[in-house]
């Protein structure tokens, strides 16, 4: 339940991250290699939230 709740926030942020870097590379071809990598680096700050959410899961249970 609260991993679930947890996994929610950074789904949510995952997808916008990539969806406006999508965005700005078909807006800007020359530039994706730069938006690529700076979407990666978001994608794995928004995936440790819910490695947070995780760990708070197995606090609250144990």
């Amino acid at each position: 339940m609260v991993y679930g709740a947890a996994a929610i926030g950074p789904g949510i942020g995952i997808g916008l991250v990539v969806g406006n870097a999508i965005t700005a590379m078909a807006r800007q071809p020359e530039s994706a290699g730069t938006v690529r990598t700076t979407m990666f680096l978001g994608i794995a700050f928004t995936e440790a939230l819910a490695l947070f959410g995780f760990v708070l899961a197995f606090i609250i249970s144990g």
